[in-house]
């Protein structure tokens, strides 16, 4: 095995499936290990190529490969797919692994760092908080409802329901129901408010965040989220490629040489990609106080598109700004942003 250049890996939860070949591309070894057996059978294993796709253990096992000396790849597995041989099992897909990593023109995933999974996951809890508290009131406005009781949408209706459970005359076991889903509103809310501070501590720590609130429209949230997934934006040839990594750009069918142009793409992450967005409506509803080339751009589209169309617009360029200043180390002045077509 000695001549194995190219390592491919199909994770698992409890078990591994590796495929080793050489730099012609034949076939060496096929090997299945537990993840204890995989970091022994590498730590003696001569220096090579190791290539995984890109899921929820991939980072960790990228970072422990890479302190053994290897030269670690994650591949999207949408790309590993086309390549994958007759029928689907796992020592198949790492074959396809290698075959995906071997094309000249194949585009890698950059492991994350302990501090961007951190962080990921602080973000990903906070949504989930949220969806709850959303829940909860959604709750109380059905259960109020189905009893005669209108209230107005949104989360206001929490604060006025113990003047309603005064008012109107409900089962008691109806009010000790909305009694408690107060209480779990309440908490909710706390536990957001929580995981915001967190959030803005570790903003203030990074120098990259900070230059991302620059961005017009852009808040703590969204610039920690920037902060977590570009990285140093390395990985992206241009602005362009970033906008398009989270689905900002319009999506292509073109044929016979023909150009058709479609709505945006919904690619890649959705949670920026809607964060962008908000930050872009957020800007747009304030365009009366804006001033500077970006507030003109905006103004100009909007005579003659679609808000929803100039919003998504609006986020892609905030995408490529974040780009720019992540990886120029740089700032920006919101009254002279140059905003090209």
């Amino acid at each position: 095995m000695q001549d194995t250049t190219l390592v491919g890996i199909d994770l698992g939860k409890h078990s591994f499936h590796l495929h080793g070949q050489d730099k012609r591309g034949k076939a060496v070894f096929r090997k299945k290990m537990s993840r204890k057996q995989l970091v022994e059978f590498f730590a003696t294993f001569h220096a090579c190529t190791v290539v995984m796709e890109a899921c929820a253990g991939s980072h960790h096992m990228a970072r422990k490969l890479t302190a053994l000396g290897h030269q670690v790849k994650l591949i999207s597995p949408q790309f590993v797919r086309p390549f994958v041989k007759g029928n689907k099992n796992d020592f198949v897909d790492a074959e396809a692994i290698c075959e995906a990593a071997s094309r000249p023109a194949m585009r890698f995933v950059t492991p994350k760092t302990e501090s961007q999974q951190t962080l990921s996951a602080l973000h990903r809890v906070r949504d989930s908080l949220v969806r709850e508290r959303t829940q909860a009131s959604n709750q109380v406005h059905g259960f109020l409802l189905e009893f005669g009781i209108s209230l107005p949408v949104g989360h206001a209706v929490m604060k006025r329901l113990p003047a309603v459970l005064a008012e109107h005359a409900l089962p008691p076991r109806l009010v000790a129901i909305l009694e408690r889903l107060h209480v779990h509103f309440k908490y909710l809310g706390e536990q957001i408010d929580e995981v915001d501070r967190e959030i803005g501590l570790q903003l203030g720590d990074d120098a990259v965040g900070q230059r991302l609130l620059t961005i017009p429209g852009v808040g703590p949230i969204t610039a920690s989220v920037l902060a977590a997934e570009i990285g140093d934006g390395k990985q992206y040839r241009c602005s362009r490629d970033f906008a398009a990594s989270v689905g900002l750009v319009p999506k292509q069918y073109s044929t016979g040489g023909r150009a058709n142009l479609l709505g945006i793409s919904k690619r890649g992450n959705k949670h920026i990609r809607r964060l962008l967005v908000l930050c872009a409506r957020a800007y747009m509803r304030q365009l009366d106080r804006q001033s500077g080339r970006l507030a003109e751009w905006v103004r100009a589209m909007l005579t003659r598109r679609h808000s929803n169309v100039v919003a998504c617009a609006l986020a892609n360029k905030l995408a490529r700004l974040a780009w720019v200043l992540t990886t120029r180390n740089t700032t920006i002045n919101s009254q002279s942003v140059a905003m090209p077509a």
